[in-house]
C-alpha cells in the first residue's frame, strides 16, 4: 500500500509537471490591452508572477550568476554618441593643419533666394534608401543646422566666402538637443528633458520634439511641440512621416501609472486600447512609439504605448523592427533534461545542446499610410545582433545577422517572421564586430586576434551560403560599399603575439591595438575577397566617432572623397580581444581620460591608389567653451559642390575640397 501512494505521488508529480510544462509554454503572442490603470499597476509592481515563473527559476537558479555577468558586462551599440576632442594636437598624429585666415564675427541675414536644387551637397549617411535618419548636422545646400551644446545654429553659407549665423534656436532649460531632422522647409529638433524626480531614485529623462518651420532662415517658428515621458531612443523620417521612439521603464506618480504624453503644452491621455502587451513577453518597461504627419503639422499625433524592452531597432520603408536581447536562463529545459542522470545533474552543468545562452526577440509593426502603426508579429531567435547594421530587409524578408557561443550566422525571414533559411555558423568562439548586407550578399567581420571577413550568398534565401573568407590583422566595426565589387571597412589594426614555452609549442594567442585601420576590400571574386589597400591612423590611443556612429562618415566616390574625425587619449588604449573598442572609448569618456588632439582627415579614396591623405583640418581650443557631456567639439562633415564644412561646437570652418586651403571660418560663440 505504501509503495503504491509513493508510486501515486511520483506519477503525479510527472504528470503535474508535463502540464506545467506545456500549458506554461505555449507559444502565445497574441497582442493583449491593457483594460485597467490596475492591470497596468499590477504589471509595474512586479505582480505577474506565476507558476511557471517559479518552476522555471528554481531549476535553472545556477545559472542566474551568468546572466548578471553578462548583463554587467552588455550594452547597448547604437547609442550614437560622438567621440570628439577637446585640446591641440599633440605626439601620436602628424599634422598638415590648414592655417585660419581670419574669423568672421557673428551675425545675422536676410533670407535670401537659394540655390541648392542645382549644388551637389552630402546628406546624412543613412542605412536604408528614403529613410532619412536624425544626426547632429544637417544641411540643405545653403544653411547647415547644427548643435551647439544647448542651441541649435543655423548657418548661411550661401556664399561660402561669408558664411554667418542666421538664427539660434535656444533650448529650455533642463532639456539637450540630441539629434536634428530636415524635411523641406521644417526643422525637427529632439531634445532630452533632464529632471529630478521625488518619486524616482535618480535623474529621468523624457523626449522632447519641437518642429519649426524654417521658410524663412532667419525666423524660425515653433509650429508644433510636444513630450514623451521616456527616454529617447531613435528616429526616423519616412516621406513626410515622423517616427519618434522612446523607451524606458513604465513610470509612477501619486500611485498611479503615468499614461499621458505632452502635445503643444496640453496633456493628453494615451487611451488604455493604445497600451498593448504581448502574453508572454513579462517586463515592467515601456515603449513608446510616435508619429507626426509633417505635411500637416496641425493634426494630432498618434501615440502608441507597447510594454515591451528594446535594445535595437531597424526601419525600412514599411516596417518597423524592434529587438530585445537577453540572456534567457527562464527557457524552460527539454524534458529529457529532467529526468535520469542529466536531469539530476542538468541544472549545475552547462551543456552546449541546451538552448541558454543570449535570445533576440524581433517586434515587428507595419508603418501604414494614415500614420498609425500596427503591430504584426514577433519571434524569437537565439543569438545576438551588435547594430542595426545587423538587419536588413528585401522584399519585404528580414534578414538578420547574430552570434553567440557557437559563432556567427545568418537567418532569413519572410513576411511573417517565420525562418525560412539560416546559414552555418562560422568563426566559433569569435565576436562579431560588424555586417553589411548589400543586396543578395552580406559582409561579416569576426574577431578573436585575427580578423575574418565572410562573404554570404543570400540569393537563395532557403539555402545561404557562405562563399569566401579573408583572414587579416584588426577588425573593422563598420562596413560601407564603395561599388558593387568593392567594399571600405574602418576599424582598428592590431598586432598578434604567439606566447610559447621553451619548446617552442604554443602556449595562447592575444593580440593589442597599434593604432585606427581604414582598409579597402576588392569581393568582385565572392570565394577569394582580397584587400587592395589599407591605411594605418595613429596609434594605441587613437578613436573615432565613425567606430561606434556611421553617421560621422562622409563618403563620395565620384569625388574620390573619404573622411572621418580622429581623436587621440593621453594614455593608450588597454584593449584585449575580451573587450570591445566601443565599450572601452565610453569608458574613457565617462571616467574623465581626456583627450589631448582632434583632426578632420581628408583621403583621396580610388581603385587603383587606394588611400592617399590630402590633409587634416583642425578646429582650435576654445578655452571658455563650457565643459558638458562629451567634453566635446568637432562633430561633422559635410561637402557642398567643391567646399569642405567642418562644423565644430565653436566654429564652422570652410576649405577648398581639392587643396584644403582655408576659404573662411566662423566662430559660433
Amino acid at each position: 500500500m505504501k509503495k503504491r501512494s509513493i508510486l501515486a505521488i511520483i506519477i503525479v508529480a510527472i504528470l503535474c509537471t508535463i502540464i506545467a510544462y506545456f500549458g506554461f509554454y505555449e507559444n502565445n503572442t497574441e497582442l493583449k490591452t491593457i483594460k485597467s490603470n490596475k492591470q497596468l499597476m499590477n504589471i509595474y509592481e512586479g505582480n505577474l508572477s506565476t507558476a511557471k515563473e517559479i518552476f522555471i527559476k528554481v531549476i535553472t537558479m545556477p545559472f542566474s550568476a551568468i546572466s548578471g555577468a553578462w548583463d554587467y558586462y552588455g550594452y547597448r551599440y547604437d547609442y550614437g554618441y560622438d567621440m570628439v576632442v577637446n585640446d591641440s594636437f599633440s605626439t601620436g598624429i602628424k599634422l598638415e593643419a590648414s592655417t585660419a585666415q581670419g574669423t568672421v564675427a557673428e551675425g545675422s541675414m536676410k533670407n535670401s533666394s537659394t540655390s541648392s536644387v542645382s549644388k551637389d551637397y552630402s546628406t546624412t549617411n543613412i542605412q536604408v534608401e528614403n529613410v532619412d535618419e536624425a544626426d547632429i548636422t544637417k544641411t540643405d545646400g545653403d544653411y547647415i543646422y547644427s548643435i551647439s551644446e544647448n542651441n541649435v545654429i543655423i548657418t548661411n553659407v550661401i556664399n561660402p566666402e561669408n558664411i554667418e549665423i542666421a538664427a539660434t534656436i535656444q533650448s529650455a532649460n533642463g532639456t539637450i538637443p540630441e539629434d536634428l531632422i530636415l524635411y523641406k522647409n521644417k526643422l525637427i529638433v529632439i531634445y532630452a528633458d533632464f529632471y529630478e524626480s521625488s518619486s524616482y531614485y535618480s535623474s529621468k529623462t523624457n523626449t522632447i520634439v519641437e518642429v519649426y518651420d524654417i521658410v524663412d532662415k532667419t525666423n524660425p517658428v515653433l509650429l508644433k511641440n510636444y513630450e514623451l515621458y521616456e527616454p529617447y531612443y531613435t528616429s526616423r523620417c519616412i516621406e513626410g512621416q515622423l517616427l519618434v521612439i522612446a523607451s524606458g521603464n513604465l513610470r509612477e506618480e501619486d500611485d498611479e501609472i503615468v499614461t499621458y504624453y505632452k502635445e503643444d503644452n496640453m496633456e493628453h491621455e494615451i487611451e488604455l486600447d493604445n497600451i498593448k502587451y504581448l502574453k508572454d513577453v513579462k517586463t515592467t518597461m515601456q515603449t513608446l512609439i510616435s508619429v507626426v504627419d509633417l505635411d500637416d503639422v496641425e493634426k494630432d499625433i498618434n501615440v502608441g504605448s507597447y510594454l515591451i524592452d528594446i535594445s535595437n531597432a531597424y526601419v525600412s520603408e514599411n516596417n518597423i523592427y524592434l529587438l530585445n536581447q537577453k540572456y534567457d536562463y527562464n527557457s524552460a529545459p527539454p524534458l529529457s533534461s529532467l529526468f535520469g542522470l542529466k536531469g539530476a545533474i542538468g541544472p549545475f552543468v552547462y551543456d552546449e545542446e541546451d538552448d541558454y545562452g543570449y535570445y533576440t526577440e524581433i517586434y515587428k509593426f507595419n508603418i501604414l499610410e494614415d500614420g498609425y502603426i500596427d503591430y504584426d508579429c514577433k519571434t524569437k531567435i537565439k543569438g545576438q545582433t551588435i547594430n542595426q547594421y545587423s538587419l536588413d530587409e528585401l522584399n519585404g524578408h528580414l534578414r538578420v545577422a547574430l552570434y553567440d557561443y557557437e559563432g556567427t550566422r545568418v537567418v532569413i525571414f519572410d513576411e511573417n517572421l517565420e525562418q525560412i533559411g539560416i546559414t552555418e555558423y562560422v568563426a566559433e568562439g569569435e565576436t562579431m564586430y560588424s555586417s553589411r548586407f548589400i543586396n543578395n550578399k552580406v559582409y561579416l567581420v569576426t574577431y578573436k586576434t585575427m580578423d575574418p571577413l565572410f562573404v554570404i550568398d543570400l540569393s537563395d534565401e532557403t539555402n545561404p551560403k557562405v562563399l569566401g573568407e579573408l583572414k587579416i590583422p584588426g577588425y573593422s566595426t563598420y562596413l560601407h560599399p564603395y561599388d558593387e565589387n568593392h567594399l571600405i571597412g574602418i576599424g582598428m589594426e592590431t598586432e598578434e603575439f604567439v606566447n610559447r614555452d621553451s619548446s617552442g609549442k604554443v602556449l595562447s594567442t592575444t593580440a593589442r591595438i597599434i593604432g585606427m585601420k581604414m582598409a579597402l576590400f576588392d569581393v568582385s571574386d565572392v570565394n577569394n575577397p582580397k584587400q587592395i589597400s589599407s591605411t594605418v591612423i595613429g596609434d594605441r590611443r587613437t578613436t573615432s566617432a565613425i567606430l561606434t556612429n556611421p553617421k560621422a562618415l562622409l563618403f563620395s566616390k565620384e569625388k574620390e572623397l573619404i573622411a572621418i574625425p580622429v581623436n587621440n587619449y593621453s594614455e593608450d588604449f588597454e584593449v584585449t580581444s575580451g573587450d570591445s573598442h566601443a565599450s572601452v572609448t565610453r569608458a574613457y569618456s565617462n571616467y574623465g581620460k581626456k583627450y589631448v588632439a582632434e583632426g578632420y582627415f581628408v583621403y583621396k579614396i580610388n581603385i587603383e591608389d587606394g588611400f592617399n591623405l590630402k590633409g587634416i583640418v583642425t578646429h582650435e581650443k576654445d578655452n571658455n567653451s563650457s565643459y558638458y557631456r562629451y567634453n566635446s567639439k568637432l562633430l561633422r562633415g559635410l561637402y557642398i559642390d567643391n567646399n569642405l564644412y567642418t562644423v565644430s561646437e565653436t566654429a564652422v570652418k570652410v576649405n577648398d575640397l581639392e587643396t584644403l586651403e582655408l576659404i573662411n571660418e566662423l566662430k559660433i560663440k
